[in-house]
């Protein structure tokens, strides 16, 4: 499940900026970016996804800069398809959309994502399709995402929601607090319901980024064939690279 937009995120995947609609000088007319990640464990909404474990992740994106609309795609290694008894230790996460500016201090980005977990055999199947939206507001930010499918391979779960709120501030020359609270409801099975919060810090250092932040999975629903937690209480350390 990726930290996207894909954030999350315990990861440090950059996303691609989108051009102010109203800036003087136009955005390029193309523009590709690579991203690569790796993360101490791989969280996503709070839960761990490769056992408490660390991930390697990369990606790529394309924009249209004149009209904000884009694709991409993104891959890492996870181990929960494995531990629900299935097969596959990858994820590969493919998605499009539209962003841009509303007013100076007003972005939104607006799309679907689809998770492939190539190889999983799981019944139902982890695949899993998402739309969403997405409101920016300086900093700050508010997005939904909306289940078409199954999600993760819980089943009868169509139509679940993911409520994400946070903030990225700039406190001190480029030393960036990052703030995440998020509550995934799961339709149809409310024992798989749960919050997840996110505290921490990320700079720029030109050769990578680095990130470190507290994250927690307010739910004990979720274990690992060993029995721990995939959502308890970690600190998650990420060197990541745009470029």
């Amino acid at each position: 499940m990726k930290c996207n937009t894909k954030a999350a995120i315990s990861l440090a995947v950059l996303a691609l900026s989108s051009m102010p609609a109203f800036a003087q000088e136009a955005a390029p007319e193309h523009q590709i970016s690579y991203n690569a990640a790796i993360t101490s464990d791989y969280r996503y909404r709070g839960l761990s996804q490769t056992r408490l474990d660390p991930a390697l992740q990369g990606g790529v994106d394309y924009v249209h800069g004149p009209s904000g609309l884009y694709v991409g795609t993104w891959l890492s290694t996870i181990k929960w398809t494995k531990d629900l008894g299935g097969d596959g230790n990858i994820e590969w996460d493919v998605y499009g959309g539209k962003r841009g500016q509303l007013s100076e201090n007003l972005s939104y980005d607006v799309g679907g994502l689809y998770y492939w977990y190539p190889s999983n055999d799981l019944n139902p199947r982890a695949n899993t399709f998402e739309l969403y939206a997405r409101l920016g507001f300086g900093p700050a930010y508010v997005k939904y995402s909306h289940s078409t499918t199954n999600l993760f391979g819980t089943a009868n779960s169509k139509r679940s929601g993911y409520l994400d709120i946070g903030a990225d501030i700039d406190v001190y020359n480029g030393l960036i607090l990052n703030l995440h609270a998020g509550r995934q409801e799961v339709n149809n099975n409310s024992a798989y319901s749960y919050t997840d919060y996110k505290v921490g810090f990320s700079k720029d250092l030109g050769l990578a980024t680095v990130s470190l932040a507290w994250i927690k999975g307010n739910t004990k629903a979720y274990l690992s064939p060993e029995g721990e937690n995939l959502g308890k209480s970690a600190a998650v350390l990420s060197l990541s690279k745009t470029f």
